[in-house]
């Protein structure tokens, strides 16, 4: 907590004092793109942005020492595995080892291809979202102000279509969760049944005994949890990445408006 909070606390420094220095945030609304309210950015995004990967490298270091940890009780006990085809003998050393990297590979690759679009549907419910923020307080200093503003009905009218837009974004991203939580749960029940099968073959052979394949499946299903560590994480890293482009698009986008940025935008723009 203590990395997360002086990260953030540096890093939103910076990006205030980029994004108000040499009026940077007046000539940002000239810039082309979605950038409304890019304070909403800079405090919700960044803290995303430092909060997130200190909790993720923290659970991928446990979920890395309890691999190493049980990954020999599974390379012990399971032993090797003796194929005889025809005229070939085929001997897989630690083969529950190497069953459970890639069963996990399988699974990591089926939530990647399952959770492709999570990124970007994050990305616009955050969009969404701030833009409904920035509606509101158009509407509410529209109203405090001492010009005529908007009246109760016509801030209704501007607040609707961005709330409407956030609603809509809100559900996509419920269906995006929809598909990963059923594989996440499809694989926290399938993993022991995988485990006692391939277990099946030695103890029909006789050359382990039931309590070493129950030993086996355990420890098989707490090495592939552990290796699971990307696929339970992956909404959360998802959540990162949509940060991360925000802020850095917001960096980008403040890029544009310094003054010899712009100048040499025109100077090209006139040859």
């Amino acid at each position: 907590m203590t990395l997360q909070r002086r990260w953030r606390a540096w890093f939103s420094d910076e990006l205030y004092r980029y994004w108000l220095g040499q009026d940077r945030f007046v000539r940002l609304n000239f810039v082309a793109g979605d950038y409304q309210a890019p304070e909403y950015r800079i405090a919700e995004d960044v803290r995303l942005a430092t909060d997130l990967p200190v909790d993720l490298v923290l659970g991928l270091a446990a979920s890395l020492l309890t691999a190493a940890t049980f990954i020999g009780i599974l390379w012990v006990v399971g032993g090797n595995l003796t194929i005889d085809a025809a005229s070939l003998t085929l001997t897989i050393p630690g083969y529950l080892v190497v069953a459970v990297v890639i069963y996990s590979i399988a699974v990591a690759a089926v939530t990647m291809l399952i959770g492709r679009r999570l990124t970007d549907v994050l990305e616009e419910n955050k969009r969404a979202e701030a833009q409904l923020r920035a509606v509101g307080t158009h509407v509410r200093e529209s109203g405090e102000s001492t010009a005529p503003g908007m009246k109760g009905e016509d801030g209704i009218r501007a607040i609707h279509p961005a709330l409407k837009a956030v609603i809509s974004s809100w559900l996509d991203y419920c269906w995006q969760l929809v598909r990963l939580t059923i594989i996440t749960h499809t694989n926290s029940l399938v993993t022991p049944v995988i485990g006692l099968l391939l277990c099946t073959p030695k103890y029909v052979a006789g050359t382990i005994l039931l309590g070493e394949v129950v030993q086996a499946a355990a420890a098989f299903v707490v090495v592939q949890g552990a290796c699971s560590w990307f696929t339970d994480n992956y909404p959360r890293l998802a959540e990162w990445a949509a940060s991360a482009n925000r802020v850095a698009s917001l960096l980008l986008a403040l890029d544009k408006t310094d003054p010899s940025q712009v100048k040499d935008d025109k100077v090209r723009m006139r040859g």
